[in-house]
């Protein structure tokens, strides 16, 4: 997720040193002879590579990443798994995740490696179907590991790729709609999974899930294919400044995040299971983790311009640990209604206010804002599962996981508070 700024950065300064401004190009596009009708309008084709990256991301992240979250209680009522076991496979799924990312922060030719893209692709849909295929922990986590480096490589390679794609139409614009597809892809799992666990159980719900995976990936190619040869990259370099001070109170509190939000990111589904009268929406509330996040990429950057990031984060925090809070008392659909819009409608969009902070203080090193940012969310969202997981069996319930998820946010929000780094809108 957090790369994303930095590749950005790059290729909108491609764009501008290559020649005219995109307002500019356009505006002479309009006194140009009209082009032959066999190329498409630049806004249409922009708009059908965003719509491909989106069913990119929503297969490498809304179902290879998420999918797991609706899946767990279907495995706890025919498996008898553990919440400790699920919390180490999803922290398992975590630490790949930022493995792949590193990776890309270190050797950036990998987000423009088409055999590496297609590699990942296929361990994502092919590793999502073999979860069903098995019933030993060690296997899981495996496949888990490798979905989670599959899963950072695609997020950053489409990202890289409709970034650049939107940039040469002058729609670079557009970006943050492209990151509505993770959260169509959790909607999308928690409306899918209960129909495949009333056919077949917990292990159609892996094999259908890869199969609604293969099936978005065919249609996103087909739709975002690039109807035009790229530009050849002549990439700026930036210098490798060092990291500003002023870094480390948002880096905090960046952690806090990511260790706080994991919870319910990788067991709300299953804590609404055990709610008594609830367990019938447990499956639906994902479906409103999805749907939240959609419009959030959009609405938490327009608020951070209007009246500034330290306003938009402290709100951001403040609604995601409430929810969380609401969380633990939850006994009507319209408080995990809450618990679940407040979650989804914010975790994305704290990702977005970040990073872009981040680079904002420190514009010659963006790449090492990228990992060193990338590494703190990532040990959070590593270390959180197992210990919600474990707290959990052994207190027999989340009421205390919860707890300590949403103090960990406050304590994120205290370190925005007390930052005096950010500037006034």
């Amino acid at each position: 997720m957090s790369l994303i700024k930095t590749h950005l950065l790059n290729a909108t300064t491609r764009i501008v040193c290559k020649g005219m401004p995109p307002s500019i190009k356009l505006s002479h596009m309009a006194t140009t002879p009209a082009r032959p009708k066999s190329t498409p309008h630049p806004a249409k084709a922009s708009l059908r590579v965003l719509l491909g990256g989106m069913l990119g991301m929503a297969v490498a992240m809304g179902l290879g990443r998420f999918v797991f979250t609706p899946i767990i209680p279907l495995m706890q009522r025919d498996l008898g798994l553990t919440h400790g076991l699920a919390g180490w496979l999803a922290g398992l799924n975590y630490l790949g995740y930022l493995i792949g990312a590193l990776l890309c922060s270190f050797m950036p030719q990998l987000a423009r490696n088409r055999l590496v893209g297609l590699s990942a692709l296929l361990v994502t849909i092919i590793g999502t179907a073999l979860m069903a295929m098995t019933q030993t922990g060690l296997v899981w986590g495996l496949l888990r590991l490798a979905a989670g480096i599959a899963s950072a490589l695609l997020f950053i390679i489409i990202s890289v790729e409709v970034a650049e794609a939107l940039g040469r139409r002058g729609h670079l614009h557009w970006i943050g709609a492209l990151y509505g597809g993770i959260g169509f892809g959790i909607a999308l799992s928690g409306s899918l999974v209960p129909l495949f666990d009333w056919g077949w159980g917990w292990q159609g719900a892996w094999i259908g899930s890869g199969l609604i995976a293969a099936l978005l990936a065919l249609i996103g190619m087909a739709i975002g294919r690039e109807t035009a040869p790229p530009e050849a990259a002549n990439a700026v370099a930036t210098p490798a400044g060092r990291l500003n001070r002023t870094l480390w109170p948002l880096a905090a509190a960046y952690f806090c995040e990511g260790l706080g939000y994991i919870v319910s990111a990788t067991f709300l589904v299953s804590i609404i299971a055990e709610t008594d009268g609830l367990a019938f929406f447990a499956p639906y509330s994902w479906v409103a983790v999805g749907l939240a996040a959609i419009p959030s990429t959009l609405f938490w950057p327009w608020l951070a311009r209007r009246f500034g990031a330290r306003v938009a984060l402290l709100l951001a925090y403040g609604l995601q640990a409430s929810g969380i809070l609401v969380c633990i008392w939850a006994e009507s659909v319209l408080t995990v209604l809450f618990a679940a819009v407040s979650f989804g409608g914010t975790f994305l969009g704290i990702v977005a206010l970040v990073m872009a902070e981040g680079g904002r203080r420190a514009p010659g090193s963006q790449q090492r804002i990228a990992a060193v940012l990338t590494a703190c969310f990532g040990i959070g969202q590593i270390l959180g599962p197992p210990i919600a997981g474990v707290l959990a069996d052994l207190r027999h319930g989340f009421a205390l996981p919860l707890l300590l998820a949403a103090a960990t946010v406050v304590v994120g929000a205290l370190f925005i508070a007390i930052d005096r780094s950010f500037q006034k809108p």
